[in-house]
């Protein structure tokens, strides 16, 4: 019984090695090729659609013969190629720095196999017909067209030209972008500092134009200051001369109504100014006409004798 026993144990042992060595799992995003001794014998999961427009789908357990085959696992999700930076002359002469990626799929597992075999060689690969593409595409497009007007319809031709020669590795290629198409350092630092330049220029005619602008108005400003004050003086002038004439009339009249008054009125105007506290000084006789008024209130001359 013990002998027995062991021997089942070992047929068991075995069994569970066998399925273990023969059994493998294709999971929905992959897509295997079974290989015995390098020649392919089955493509499972592989990227095809049936007549009813459904993906085909056989992904899960499946059996091979220990040691004589062997599985190759492929991704079979959307995969990404980002391409280093690539210096692209352009049709008008202008290097531009290109940044591009794509986006790629492998839809062939076989041809891929047979092509590149890994997925390192792929992207070597498709990285090389990526760069040709791009230099071909952009080398005749403009910097104008690459830049701003017709990037889309570039990437657009890119993607076929890369996706025709993708075929042959078995791989589809579902998108191409330029992230970034930009003039080198060197061309970008000389380009800002003759913007700069044109800036500072158009910079000092504007402020030249304020200036000539600034002293006109300036000029008009003073022009008319001295026209008004010209004409302001005039009329005060004006207006002077009549207020003068109009108290030299008044004068008249009282002079002629009372002489007499008015000799004092003139009298008693030249005392308080000629008589005012000042420097000035005064050397007159005491009989002189100027103080006629002091030695007799109605002016008269002062008798002979006296």
């Amino acid at each position: 019984m013990r002998a027995f026993s062991a021997i089942i144990l070992i047929l068991l042992a075995v069994g569970a090695a066998a399925v273990y060595l023969s059994a493998f799992v294709v999971r929905q995003t992959e897509q295997a090729i079974v290989l015995q001794f390098g020649e392919v014998k089955d493509v499972i999961n592989e990227y095809e659609i049936d007549k009813n427009g459904k993906f085909v789908n056989n992904a899960g357990l499946n059996w091979k013969i220990p040691v004589v085959q062997e599985v190759l696992f492929y991704d079979k999700r959307i995969l990404d190629l980002d391409t280093p930076p690539l210096e692209v002359i352009v049709s008008d002469q202008k290097r531009l720095v290109v940044d591009a990626f794509v986006r790629y799929r492998i839809t062939n597992p076989l041809k891929f196999f047979q092509a590149v075999r890994t997925e390192v060689l792929a992207r070597q690969r498709l990285g090389n017909v990526l760069e040709a593409s791009i230099r071909s595409t952009l080398g005749a497009a403009t910097f104008q067209d690459v830049v701003r007007d017709k990037r889309e319809p570039l990437m657009n031709t890119i993607r076929d030209k890369v996706n025709a020669e993708a075929k042959d590795l078995g791989v589809s290629v579902v998108d191409v972008r330029i992230k970034r198409a930009d003039l080198p350092e060197a061309n970008s630092e000389a380009i800002y500092r003759r913007m700069q330049t044109e800036r500072q220029r158009q910079a000092t005619e504007i402020r030249s134009e304020g200036n000539a602008a600034a002293n006109q108005i300036r000029a008009t400003a003073d022009r008319q200051a001295t026209v008004i004050i010209a004409e302001a003086t005039k009329k005060a002038e004006e207006m002077r001369g009549q207020g003068d004439a109009e108290r030299n009339k008044i004068f008249a009249e009282a002079f002629g109504k009372d002489p007499d008054f008015f000799a004092f009125y003139r009298s008693m105007q030249a005392y308080e100014k000629g008589l005012a506290s000042s420097d000035t000084r005064l050397v007159i006789s005491p009989n002189s006409e100027f103080f006629k008024y002091f030695g007799n209130p109605a002016g008269a001359a002062p008798r002979s004798g006296r």
